[in-house]
């Protein structure tokens, strides 16, 4: 839901005395380094979680930060649009579809207008899904995985100020923007910046650069070599930032506790009469 539309839901519940749970919107990054992350593993899991419910998913994966070389990082998306081109298109509904419709034609033709437009603004579109015709369904909201590369042939730094909308948007699309920068650190700094903080991954086989990324980054849910990491059950959903306004998650413990009144008994009971029930000052723990 719109971000606008949450605040004054939130400002009007709290105005009328009422508690609000409003969870927003989300741009997920994972960081991948690519010096030591297994590769096909990796790939397969940015891919499903990319482009798994066709990218309408508020823990979908829409932005994956390749830390290294930028010539390896070109091999590591075409790889991605290689993994992707397998899956298949088609009614949700049956058998061996992998990606389903958008849930509108306005989706869709949002979401085709964001793809050119990042074009239009120089990004590469290694893999475009537009166009695809599902046999029996010629007119349904499909658009296929797509892949933006915003800069193919250099880094980007993390004090630069991204504005192609690739980037910016929220798309809730099966679209995959992928950036490259030299470091875990510009990889920490980027997507800290960035006001959302549904959720976060990184992959890597380094302990060190695990503890080190969850320690520093802001995203209030993080996987690590786990593309989707959204908690079991009995924990709450613990996105911030941007992601939601409230005082409290949902579900889990925290879901209890939204719709809790707490009360509070305080008993005094005595073994026989003529004890101490009070007086002139407050209660003292452990006074006889």
């Amino acid at each position: 839901m719109s971000y606008i539309v949450m605040v004054c839901m939130v400002y009007a519940g709290s105005k009328h005395g009422k508690r609000v749970q409003a969870n927003l919107g989300a741009k997920n990054h994972a960081t991948v380094m690519m010096n030591d992350a297994d590769r096909n593993s990796t790939v397969k899991a940015l891919v499903g979680a990319a482009f798994g419910a066709a990218g309408q998913r508020c823990m979908a994966l829409s932005v994956v930060i390749l830390v290294g070389d930028v010539a390896e990082a070109r091999v590591w998306v075409e790889e991605m649009a290689c993994e992707a081109r397998k899956l298949k298109v088609g009614n949700g509904f049956v058998d061996g579809v992998d990606v389903g419709p958008l849930i509108s034609k306005d989706a869709k033709s949002r979401a085709e207008a964001i793809i050119q437009q990042s074009i239009d603004q120089g990004a590469t579109c290694v893999l475009d899904g537009r166009g695809v015709v599902v046999e029996g369904y010629e007119l349904g909201n499909f658009i296929g995985p797509t892949i933006i590369n915003l800069n193919e042939h250099s880094h980007v730094q993390s004090n630069e100020i991204i504005t192609n909308p690739a980037y910016t948007e929220e798309i809730f699309g099966p679209v995959l923007t992928v950036l490259t920068v030299p470091t875990l650190d510009d990889a920490i700094q980027l997507t800290n910046r960035n006001p959302y903080g549904n959720g976060c991954a990184i992959f890597t086989s380094s302990g060190a650069a695990a503890r080190k990324y969850q320690f520093e980054i802001e995203a209030g849910q993080i996987g690590i070599n786990v593309p989707i990491p959204v908690p079991l059950p009995f924990f709450s959903f613990t996105g911030n930032k941007g992601s939601i306004r409230g005082d409290v998650n949902f579900y889990g413990k925290s879901g209890v506790n939204f719709f809790t009144q707490l009360k509070t008994v305080t008993s005094n009971w005595q073994y026989g009469k003529g004890g101490d029930l009070g007086g002139t000052v407050m209660p003292v723990l452990g006074k006889k």
